[in-house]
């Protein structure tokens, strides 16, 4: 099954895309300055910092080609060259991200990530940062033919999929499938607590739910949990502990590795599946579920975040936060307004 794509990439990403090297297995676009989200006054989308995502095969290689190309872009770590670069990029999420950079007329962010670092937090969820932007609709701009990638974006989709459904009811719409899957990632991100406006979830989905039964509709119509009345816009699932069970044993494995740390008592070491299908006959299975993803996005999201004081630079940083502390205002002000 393909990644849907979204629509025909517009003009002005592929004119950013031309400044970089072009050897890239997977790029894409996202955030406010690609898909219109709630609250936004018309033309906003225009004035926000488009963000990108470039994986490639080899990281320092691409570093040392966008050093010679796109000096400028790099904080003072531009002086101990790419290996070091590329040697800081694997920690935390392990992206590398250039950001308050100048490209045609705009402000641009972008992350540089490996392909092999993408396909495993894809497939096993080791940070859920790139694979839960890639769990929200995506603007592709550039993508190769390497099937592991493609099968992982697909995986992770599912993946996406089955932990929505034990955390939600028997019966649900639609747009809260698409509300809980959007919020995973920011699940235990201490982000939301200051820096970003909290509300940010629904306003990324209620604008948005078109694009994301693109992304949805055909994993769920293929899947045998399920019964999607699309025409209703509505699901139903199997909520028995058989059911969750099995919903259980098809998640990511470093979440399972959570839920189960988070169940087993130190030093017990019982069987993987044996702690699950306890969890799966627990009224609070989805809490649980909840709570570790929680764990996995709060410890990425802190080891990123001090990673951008270097990649950045002190003076962006600011700046870039600053900016994250105004769109959060605003939103509380809208709310109580």
């Amino acid at each position: 099954m393909a990644l849907p794509a979204l629509s025909s990439s517009g003009v002005k990403f592929r004119r950013v895309l031309a400044h970089f090297p072009q050897e890239l297995s997977l790029a894409f676009a996202y955030g406010s300055g690609v898909f219109r989200q709630a609250g936004a006054s018309p033309g906003h989308g225009e004035n926000n910092m488009l963000d990108f995502v470039f994986a490639v095969d080899d990281s320092v290689t691409w570093h040392m080609m966008n050093l010679s190309k796109n000096r400028s872009h790099y904080s003072f770590l531009k002086f101990f060259g790419p290996k070091q670069i590329s040697s800081i990029q694997s920690y935390g999420a392990g992206i590398y991200y250039n950001t308050l950079v100048p490209c045609n007329g705009r402000m641009i962010k972008y992350g540089v990530i490996s392909t092999d670092t993408l396909i495993d937090d894809l497939l096993h969820w080791r940070t859920l940062y790139v694979a839960g932007r890639l769990q929200k609709p995506v603007k592709i701009l550039a993508q190769n033919e390497n099937s592991r990638l493609q099968a992982a974006l697909v995986g992770n989709l599912k993946s996406a999929v089955t932990a929505a459904f034990l955390m939600l009811p028997e019966s649900f719409s639609e747009e809260e499938l698409y509300m809980q899957i959007a919020g995973l990632s920011y699940s235990g991100d201490f982000r939301m607590i200051i820096g970003e406006d909290r509300s940010k979830v629904q306003n990324i989905v209620k604008p948005n739910v078109a694009h994301f039964q693109k992304l949805y509709s055909n994993i769920l119509q293929d899947c045998p949990q399920v019964v999607y009345k699309h025409h209703l816009g509505r699901l139903e699932i199997d909520k028995s502990p058989d059911g969750q069970f099995t919903q259980l044993m098809a998640l990511p494995r470093t979440l399972q590795q959570k839920i189960t740390s988070l169940v087993d008592p130190p030093g017990k070491n019982r069987d993987v599946e044996e702690i699950l299908m306890q969890v799966a006959h627990d009224p609070d299975c989805g809490f649980v579920v909840h709570q570790g993803i929680s764990g996995i996005v709060r410890s990425s999201s802190i080891v990123q975040s001090a990673k951008t004081i270097l990649t950045a630079g002190a003076k962006k940083s600011v700046t870039y936060s600053m900016k994250k502390l105004y769109k959060m205002t605003k939103g509380w002000l809208r709310k109580t307004s």
